[in-house]
């Protein structure tokens, strides 16, 4: 439930960013549909997304994805892949065979996207990605992605001021392996100093329940652990619950995401930081940028990224709203 917390600027960052210094390189542009002289989508369209699944992130994104195209004017058709590429497949599938405008897709696996991307080219329908999206970018849409190497090395950072030079143990609590998780907490580790020292990685698999029991080993291992990179606030929550009720109340907790929970979090003291990168924006961003594309109307950027921001105590009240049922 969302935790009340003082007036504060917390409006979505909805800013067209420029090019310069994108996560994803790649121009070509999708190639143009036979529906007018310009090649531009004439009428209402019509939108797939397909999420990849239900964590609160996942939940967010779809009502932001949601309210976005009714905003526009565009028929939305959704879909769940539950954090299973095999779903992921048959959902992208169904989507084609109803003849969408374009794709919206969460990946649970942007490599295994490689063959539903072909099969969408195959069949004009063009694919927009969010979060995530490979390094040739030339065959999609476009994408709004989250920037997850910056993401990794801003609570990275912060361990490193806190830490301020000591010799520090660290714990990772990754998500499902493959696409985002991977990426994140790669770029965690490798911007960690050379005195603070990981000594346990875990899959937590996005889930709460997985990573409270991840946690509870981890800090039966290493009693002494100093701090735990977490990939998610939901786990996060789970893992502070085990490691206060096996004595570890004194580890810090970094996350992701900058939920209202997690702000509240923050102040307690019970999170030590997190990197808010709003599922509103993305949501957004992709709705209105795959609407300006299929138009043709020269008003968005292929490849966009979702503004993040370290987040602690001291700024939580200015932090940007994460979720739009929250507006």
């Amino acid at each position: 439930m969302p935790v009340s917390l003082p007036v504060r600027s917390r409006r979505p960052l909805v800013i067209p960013l420029l090019g310069a210094g994108l996560l994803l390189s790649g121009c070509a542009v999708w190639p143009a549909q036979d529906t007018g002289p310009a090649g531009a989508v004439k009428g209402r369209i019509t939108l797939g997304f397909v999420n990849g699944g239900t964590t609160e992130f996942h939940t967010c994104l779809q009502e932001s994805v949601e309210r976005t195209a009714g905003r526009n004017g565009a028929h939305l058709l959704t879909a769940n892949s539950r954090q299973d590429g095999a779903t992921e497949v048959a959902n992208i599938e169904n989507m084609i065979a109803r003849k969408v405008d374009a794709l919206i897709v969460q990946t649970v696996d942007v490599d295994a996207l490689k063959g539903d991307i072909a099969a969408a080219r195959t069949a004009d329908v063009p694919i927009f990605l969010t979060s995530v999206a490979p390094a040739d970018t030339s065959a999609l849409l476009g994408a709004v992605v989250v920037d997850l190497k910056e993401v990794g090395r801003l609570d990275a950072e912060w361990i490193e001021r806190d830490a301020a030079g000591g010799e520090v143990e660290v714990g990772v609590i990754a998500g499902a392996p493959g696409a985002a998780s991977d990426v994140l907490t790669g770029a965690f580790t490798r911007g960690l100093p050379d005195n603070a020292r990981v000594v346990a990685s875990r899959p937590g698999m996005y889930d709460p329940a997985k990573a409270r029991t991840a946690a509870a080993a981890m800090i039966k291992a290493r009693p002494d652990l100093d701090y735990a990179f977490v990939a998610n606030e939901e786990m996060a929550f789970a893992a502070r619950k085990a490691f206060d009720a096996a004595g570890g109340e004194d580890v810090k907790i970094v996350t992701v995401n900058g939920t209202d929970e997690a702000l509240a979090a923050l102040k307690r003291g019970s999170l030590a930081a997190t990197v808010s990168n709003s599922a509103a924006d993305t949501g957004e961003l992709a709705v209105r940028n795959a609407v300006s594309l299929l138009r043709k109307d020269g008003r968005a950027e292929r490849i966009e990224k979702t503004p993040v921001r370290l987040v602690t105590k001291e700024n939580a009240d200015t932090a940007p709203l994460y979720c739009p049922s929250r507006d």
